[in-house]
């Protein structure tokens, strides 16, 4: 009675859906893990704490527990800070002398710890049954710039970071990782309100651990293994009046494994062993974070139409703005721009004056990348780097443009640099 009182109780605790403990072969996040012996697809022994994890959690769901206390064991062994594999090792210990109705049931922590602990089961379990986008990518990444070599996608309802890889202009997912999120979930809006910004985001610095620790002392322990600071807040938000500052994907302290799903002030975490995996695909000043309440997957070929009729707007305007027709040029331009201080009224007055003396403009674009904004489906980040020549000056800079549909036809509503 009491062992399957405990997988009822456990399962009910951790997850709303079902579990398929007789599959052949499961991916979990990014290690595909074979169901039989705990193997690796490629043959290697699967060390992910992630994939032990959930081999334990599918033997309770069989009653076997035998096997599931074998499993913790090993996520114990190689991972002794992992506190949630600590509670689910109590639970199984504790089930062998009398019944448990809950998760957390051996553990004396506070109730709101267990609370989080059991988030976290339930957050690892519905990452481990979830489908791979193997050949969908998200709506989102409409184009990359082809010096971009991965772009980053973080689902704040599946606490997921998804790694997509450019070939060659399309993304490719490659890897995804469990993360926690602000404390009162997501799409910030002010200081210290505790919540995960939504958005288009880029990477604009690495601070390793040695200097979060010359930075900020003891105090660097709560980032683990390094940082990399976003551009939170971006144009967008500041022009929705969102405020805030220092949100980065970073580690998680050194005395724990992982942290609940909702932990941070605000901030992406992850692993401190993910955070380094991750490390590698980082391209300071480059490296698109996408931060979305959900997800939309599409085929891969599917956002062609999207993207060509938002390369066309483009085009149109360099090359409305090459022909010095500022009426011309300016019909790019919504009624709503705005850039710094300046309105369309202030900006068309001073496009008139700079292009009147001008006897000839050229304007190149290259490098361009092209994102549709997370929960505003008519809105659209483009950044390039601009080569501007004329009769008087020239210059070279990097662009971001934010071009919103509307009435079907794309129209600029801030422009600066990037």
């Amino acid at each position: 009675m009491k062992r399957p009182l405990l997988a009822c109780a456990l399962m009910a605790a951790i997850t709303a859906t079902a579990l398929t403990p007789s599959s052949t072969t499961l991916a979990l996040g990014n290690r595909p893990l074979s169901s039989g012996g705990g193997l690796l697809g490629n043959g290697n022994v699967a060390h992910a704490a992630e994939a032990l994890l959930a081999q334990t959690l599918m033997a309770i769901a069989s009653s076997q527990f035998d096997i599931a206390l074998a499993e913790i064991e090993k996520v114990l062994q190689q991972y002794p800070n992992f506190r949630l594999a600590h509670l689910i090792k109590g639970d199984l210990l504790m089930a062998r002398v009398r019944p448990i109705s809950s998760i957390g049931s051996a553990s004396e922590a506070p109730a709101e710890r267990i609370a989080d602990l059991r988030d976290e089961a339930r957050a690892r379990l519905i990452r481990h049954n979830q489908e791979r986008p193997v050949d969908r990518v998200p709506r989102a990444l409409l184009q990359l710039d082809p010096a971009q070599k991965y772009a980053f996608v973080v689902d704040t309802s599946k606490y997921t970071l998804y790694v997509f890889e450019n070939n060659n202009g399309t993304p490719r997912y490659i890897a995804d990782y469990y993360t926690t999120i602000g404390r009162n979930g997501s799409e910030k809006l002010r200081e210290g309100d505790k919540k995960t910004p939504l958005g288009v985001y880029h990477v604009t610095s690495n601070l390793p651990r040695e200097q979060l620790s010359k930075t900020y002392g003891t105090q660097s322990a709560l980032y683990g293994d390094g940082a990399f600071p976003i551009n939170y807040p971006n144009e967008w938000d500041r022009r929705r009046g969102r405020d805030g500052h220092g949100i980065w994907l970073h580690g998680v302290p050194f005395d724990t494994y992982s942290r609940p799903p909702r932990a941070s002030d605000g901030c992406v975490a992850l692993t401190n062993e993910d955070l380094l995996a991750i490390s590698k695909h980082v391209q300071v000043g480059l490296t698109p974070v996408i931060i979305a309440q959900d997800v939309e997957w599409v085929e891969a070929g599917a956002a062609k139409t999207a993207r060509s009729t938002l390369q066309q707007s483009i085009e149109d305007w360099r090359r409305d703005w090459e022909s010095r027709d500022t009426d011309k040029y300016l019909r790019h331009y919504s009624a709503e721009f705005a850039s710094g201080k300046q309105n369309l009224s202030s900006w068309a007055q001073q496009k008139r004056s700079v292009n009147a003396g001008k006897s000839w403009i050229k304007v190149k674009v290259d490098g361009v990348s092209m994102f549709l904004y997370p929960g505003h489906e008519n809105l659209a980040v483009v950044t390039f780097e601009q080569d501007y020549a004329s009769s008087n000056i020239s210059n070279k800079m990097r662009k971001r443009q934010y071009w919103q549909r509307e009435n079907g036809h794309w129209r600029i509503v801030h422009e600066g640099a990037a």
